[in-house]
């Protein structure tokens, strides 16, 4: 199942599950990644799952690279372990204060507006991993229609809940932050809860997001 695992540094082993990025390997990554976490292996120190990789961290004064791939390779792949698939809606509001790059999106596909968002909100996205910046989720697979490289001149700034695309994922800001993903609008929703310790994200590898669409006055009664 695993093409391959190799030492990445003296305190990480790299698994390999393939080059290709789809949900049929990345279930087999959140598998493996929800398999270790729950059985607890004295001396892994992290696991940081990604679309088709899994790098398991150790503590080198517990344990070491042949002992952890030996743990890695005879784990028991559990069927029923809590792996998280929720399916949520996201509001995201799309007018132009928001919409950063919708403008520059309708000259990069050759599309009206309307029909890049009808597109969009037309389809539910699958969390393949969370990252970058914490508890950001990255969502597959947008419509072909609207894969569209990042912008040549990153952003320094990205507001917080700013929906981004690009190539085959979008994703959400969880806080300002440099970035060059297109913005097509954004989110009141708080995605990433730092004060909740035990589960602070919002949306997790296994879940199902679909995006509703809002007006500026809906959004903002989320702040009141």
């Amino acid at each position: 199942m695993i093409k391959n695992i190799s030492n990445l540094g003296d305190a990480a082993v790299y698994c390999d599950f393939g080059n290709d990025v789809n949900k049929e390997i990345n279930s087999k990554v959140i598998n493996y990644f929800q398999s270790l976490k729950d059985s607890k292996f004295e001396g892994i120190t992290n696991l940081t799952p990604s679309y088709n990789k899994l790098i398991v961290s150790f503590d080198l004064s517990i344990t070491n690279f042949e002992k952890t791939k030996k743990i890695i390779e005879n784990l028991e792949i559990k069927k029923n372990h809590n792996i998280s698939k929720k399916k949520l809606q996201i509001p995201v509001c799309c007018e132009d204060e928001y919409a950063l790059d919708l403008k520059k999106l309708e000259k990069k596909l050759n599309k009206p507006t309307d029909e890049i968002l009808d597109t969009f909100f037309s389809k539910e996205y699958f969390c393949y991993m969370t990252g970058f910046i914490a508890g950001m989720p990255f969502l597959g697979d947008i419509d072909k229609n609207l894969h569209a490289k990042r912008l040549e001149t990153p952003r320094v700034k990205v507001p917080k809940g700013s929906i981004g695309l690009t190539e085959q994922f979008c994703n959400i800001y969880t806080f300002e932050s440099p970035g060059g993903w297109n913005i097509i609008g954004n989110t009141p929703l708080n995605v990433f809860d730092s004060l909740n310790e035990d589960n602070p994200n919002l949306i997790n590898p296994g879940d199902t997001v679909s995006f509703i669409k809002i007006n500026k006055e809906k959004y903002k009664k989320y702040y009141e």
